[in-house]
């Protein structure tokens, strides 16, 4: 149950819809789950077909393919309910339903998504994206993946890591370097579809986080692997297109998570604010802790403003990259904030496993780090916006 009164963003009939239906799904199914998924470090698997007949891995494939056919923005309030449950749930049905589903739904051929979509839409396959390298971060593009041309396709040697979903992922989106390996340029990056099941292709190191435990994260190693031609996604050299492309749209939808994060931090912090008695009265009553929550709950009605307006945007066709970046940039960061204050505001309390604020605490710190770290978000703002490089 939310702790704040509802605020009518007028998003539009289908917004609502896919809130209401994820949020009765969230309370019900996803939260009584949540302590377990931290303490485990385990991935609730079996909700995936859940959320299929739910429609949510699908929310912006096309009808023709499957999908909800609709759009950014429901895909965020989707993310964002699914969140304030679970962000470790949240973060892999986020690299599920956007970085695996949606690359392949705006990309894919006609044979790939009828091959793949289906079984991904209804949630019976897991999927997962796979662009970063131990040695390629933030500078993705120096990623050392290769796939070697041979009769009928490629074959890959090499890894990838910090893959979220990756030891359970039926079906992945993967990019490695097809151009001369003397060529260092970006444009000798092209996308493939993996198959878990695929000759030379295996899960390595299984890394262990301080946060979104649950949601599974581990390294790919290539060694031979062969895939097919028909496996190629997008132009072939063409992968840095693919990627950039996707990754605007995932650092909108992601934001979702730090909205999630926030509420759920309110949705602690108030009742616990109203119980707790303190010098004879309720601890909410003192204007230091009103403040508190105050600029809680300022932080997440501002993030979700600019979050919602650029998921329209992207509907809309009318994202620009800077924004994309400002989004996750804004939501992150404050959702950090609102973590920690959430902690304070619980005290002595707030330390331990025994309320969840320590929990969004962790949880809220990867995306200052994941899809872009902010200090990468903040040098392509500001590089778009001063003109620099063009």
């Amino acid at each position: 149950m939310r702790a704040t009164p509802d605020f009518d963003f007028a998003l539009g009939e289908n917004a609502d819809m896919i809130r209401e239906s994820t949020a009765r799904f969230a309370d019900d199914v996803i939260a009584p789950l949540a302590e377990r998924v931290d303490r485990e470090d385990w991935f609730p698997q079996e909700l995936w077909p859940q959320m299929g007949a739910l429609g949510l891995h699908g929310i912006t494939v096309a009808e023709e393919d499957g999908g909800l056919g609709l759009g950014y923005l429901e895909h965020v309030i989707a993310v964002e309910e699914v969140s304030r449950a679970s962000a470790s749930v949240g973060l892999s049905y986020g690299a599920h339903s956007n970085l695996c589903v949606n690359q392949i739904s705006r990309w894919g051929n006609a044979e790939q998504k009828a091959k793949y979509l289906p079984k991904l839409v209804s949630g019976d396959h897991v999927g997962s994206l796979a662009m970063s390298e131990a040695g390629s971060g933030s500078d993705v593009v120096s990623m050392k993946l290769r796939a070697e041309a041979v009769q009928g396709g490629y074959v890959l040697n090499g890894t990838k890591f910090w893959i979220t979903n990756a030891a359970y992922a039926d079906t992945l989106v993967v990019y490695a370097k097809t151009g001369p390996k003397e060529d260092k340029a970006s444009r000798g990056i092209t996308a493939f579809l993996i198959e878990k099941d695929m000759s030379g292709f295996s899960i390595g190191q299984k890394i262990d986080k301080m946060g979104m435990r649950g949601s599974p994260t581990a390294e790919l190693v290539f060694d031979n692997c062969e895939v097919p031609e028909e496996n190629v996604m997008g132009p072939l050299h063409g992968g840095v297109g693919v990627l950039m492309s996707g990754l605007d749209y995932e650092r909108v939808v992601l934001s979702g998570i730090q909205l999630g994060i926030m509420q759920a931090c309110l949705d602690t912090v108030i009742p616990y604010l109203r119980e707790r008695h303190q010098f004879g009265k309720p601890i909410g009553s003192f204007q230091l802790m009103q403040a508190k929550v105050a600029d809680m709950y300022v932080a997440l009605q501002s993030a979700r403003a600019y979050t919602y307006a650029v998921a329209k945007a992207c509907d809309a066709g009318q994202t620009t990259r800077f924004d994309a970046a400002g989004v996750i940039l804004l939501s992150s960061e404050n959702a950090f904030r609102v973590a920690a204050e959430s902690v304070q505001a619980l005290g002595g309390a707030g330390y331990t496993k025994d309320w969840p604020v320590e929990r969004y605490l962790r949880d809220a710190k990867l995306l200052d780090i994941g899809a872009g770290t902010n200090e990468i978000r903040r040098m392509l703002i500001g590089r778009e916006l001063i003109g620099a490089e063009r």
